[in-house]
């Protein structure tokens, strides 16, 4: 059984959500990367996301593109980023979460489709999220997913119509990206008042868990979602204290990373 299945059955059992971190591969460096895998395993992770840098990303804010410049001007490469995940997996002592990629379809467009998903899998990860997809041109590669037990994590937003949203979930597998708002990832102070609506017509859509991400950041708004949700995504807010590590001195600003992730764990779930 896929990783993400598994977890999702054990989360149902003890009445947890998922708290899923987002942070950039190779930014400051894939060394550090890497750290922060395991650091991040230790605070309360339950999945741990990780966005390709991409030059040209279709919606994130200011702060996580800022990110994927930075580690693109490094001469950032793809199979880097897969490398390091395999010695993280692989060399790892104790179970890691299960590991998603945060993909352009572009990207594996670029790399020949099979083999880039093949490389995933063998990597370590146990799914993509590809924000960019047309779910027209879905269904080819979640049958390739399928085949080798790789998660293809769709998206969804609040103007995405009852239909689409059905075929989504049918092709979408692991767990659904759910947008939280219309425009582009980052903090928000609110969330939108329609969320609760927007979630539990989602849930009579579809039976994937539902994860949100898009302005999620703060403890208060963590909390609010917990009853309407399987899952949650924070990533501006941890990838905005990934910019003050320091790469000479990775340690303080990894421990700030974890402990961020430790406080928004312990939001949703309570003390571990």
């Amino acid at each position: 059984m896929n990783p993400i299945d598994s977890l999702f059955q054990e989360l149902k059992k003890s009445q947890r959500k998922a708290f899923i971190p987002f942070i950039t591969a190779g930014d400051p460096n894939l060394e550090i990367t890497g750290k922060l895998i395991l650091s991040l395993a230790g605070s309360g992770a339950d999945i741990i996301e990780i966005g390709f840098p991409f030059s040209d990303p279709v919606a994130d804010g200011p702060v996580i593109q800022a990110s994927y410049t930075r580690a693109l001007s490094h001469g950032l490469k793809i199979d880097e980023i897969l490398k390091t995940v395999h010695e993280v997996t692989s060399n790892s002592a104790h179970k890691l979460p299960p590991i998603v990629g945060m993909v352009s379809y572009s990207i594996i467009h670029r790399k020949n489709t099979e083999k880039f998903l093949l490389h995933c899998k063998a990597s370590g990860l146990s799914g993509l999220i590809v924000p960019d997809m047309p779910v027209e041109e879905t269904e080819s590669i979640a049958a390739l997913a399928r085949q080798i037990d790789l998660k293809l994590i769709l998206l969804v937003t609040p103007t995405t119509s009852d239909e689409r949203i059905q075929k989504i979930g049918q092709i979408s597998s692991g767990f659904l990206y759910c947008v939280s708002l219309v425009g582009i990832t980052g903090e928000r102070a609110e969330l939108p008042e329609t969320i609760k609506e927007y979630l539990s017509k989602l849930r009579r859509l579809t039976t994937l868990p539902l994860c949100v991400g898009f302005g999620v950041s703060r403890k208060e708004q963590v909390q609010m979602l917990r009853d309407e949700v399987d899952g949650v995504i924070v990533g501006s807010a941890i990838v905005r204290l990934m910019e003050k590590i320091d790469p000479h001195n990775s340690g303080p600003g990894i421990k700030a990373v974890s402990e961020v992730v430790m406080e928004l764990s312990q939001a949703l779930n309570g003390p571990h």
